[in-house]
């Protein structure tokens, strides 16, 4: 059997999968956010009681987790297409990623008050 190399073991249509499944994610908590925003009067209590529910906490944890993967895929395919040098794009990927899992930390240590 044949494998690509580049393809860190998913494939295609993996890929696709799980950017479609991370896309609605995101678009459901952008909903519910906006909807949120919309129609409360924005106060520090309002925004405290909002996020110190844990359905909130949950919910906006798996949409940090979804714009992690979301943003994991779509630098791989971006960069495997564009960048054709493998030193360059091996490092710009390794930082973008990097970027992404930090911003994920410091998202989740902020979330549940760490």
């Amino acid at each position: 059997m044949v494998t690509n190399a580049a393809s860190y073991g998913r494939s295609g249509t993996h890929d696709f999968i799980m950017i479609r499944a991370t896309a609605i994610i995101m678009a459901l908590y952008t909903f519910y956010f906006v909807g949120f925003v919309a129609f409360n009067d924005l106060t520090y209590q309002v925004w405290t009681d909002f996020f110190a529910s844990t359905g909130n906490k949950v919910f906006t944890l798996l949409t940090l987790v979804a714009i992690v993967i979301h943003a994991w895929i779509g630098v791989w395919q971006v960069l495997t297409d564009y960048v054709k040098p493998t030193g360059l794009r091996g490092a710009l990927q390794f930082v973008l990623t990097t970027t992404a899992f930090i911003y994920a930390l410091v998202g989740f240590v902020v979330l549940w008050g760490l």
